[in-house]
């Protein structure tokens, strides 16, 4: 097993993809102590393969972003395994993990997270700067180009409608080619049609790219663009749905609290 805790060995991370893009063994994680503590994930297993779209729902506190967040290795759990595109994530330095979600990980997060000081092109070729890549600009003018933003390169933020914005975090996270794509409620700020092209675009990444999505969202409709939707409720995967419709989710969640189960 390749682990993060090889003292530090980037080589580990070079042996090709593995067949399993993510795979978590009963994480669990713990906010506070004592009388005041908050079980945020209790003993989630779960598997997804390489080049597939899955949303993440469940009702308010009901540990999605604790997931993505373990997921992703922005939080280290307090227990379980997390395995990552075949590299185990627990138990290496926190070096050792940044560098390994430069390399491996894009990010696309409801708030954008674009600096207002930097142009759109600047903006999507920053995750290579940061990671001390070569940054291969007619690549990054060739994605700017696919998510509709060819004549937008030297705009600022400030410049550009939320839609707009998104589709920048887009590109910003396709730039580095990671192999995982996590996405929290990336549509939750945009309108309809903005929505829909920011899903085509993730969609996209998985059909045309090979990529793989994880998408925490809120909303049925943009659960329905992923291949599966996992449902969590206290903490733990309460049912999985293949091929969701936007009704069939939401009538899922509407019955949540029915059929808690221990993994999927």
């Amino acid at each position: 097993m390749r682990t993060m805790s090889r003292a530090g060995s980037r080589h580990a991370y070079d042996r090709g993809p593995a067949q399993e893009a993510l795979r978590l063994v009963k994480v669990a994680k713990t906010y506070g102590t004592d009388g005041s503590a908050v079980t945020a994930l209790d003993g989630v297993t779960l598997g997804l393969g390489r080049g597939t779209f899955t949303a993440v729902m469940g009702p308010s506190g009901s540990g999605k972003s604790t997931l993505l967040q373990c997921a992703a290795g922005l939080e280290r759990p307090d227990s379980g395994v997390v395995r990552l595109d075949g590299t185990e994530l627990t138990g290496g330095s926190e070096a050792e993990l940044t560098r390994f979600r430069r390399g491996r990980v894009g990010f696309v997060f409801q708030q954008y997270n674009l600096l207002e000081t930097l142009t759109v092109a600047q903006n999507t070729v920053l995750p290579l700067k940061l990671a001390g890549r070569r940054v291969d600009r007619r690549r990054a003018r060739e994605i700017l180009t696919a998510v509709g933003l060819g004549d937008r390169l030297g705009h600022r933020p400030a410049q550009l409608s939320g839609g707009q914005r998104q589709r920048v975090a887009i590109a910003r996270a396709l730039v580095t080619e990671p192999r995982v794509i996590f996405a929290d409620e990336p549509t939750g700020a945009l309108d309809t049609r903005s929505a829909r092209e920011v899903l085509r675009l993730l969609r996209e990444a998985v059909r045309v790219h090979g990529r793989t999505v994880v998408m925490v969202t809120h909303d049925p409709v943009a659960a329905s663009w992923a291949d599966s939707v996992l449902f969590l409720a206290d903490g733990r995967l309460a049912g999985r749905l293949d091929a969701p419709t936007a009704d069939a989710v939401a009538e899922r969640l509407a019955h949540l609290g029915d059929d808690v189960t221990a993994g999927v």
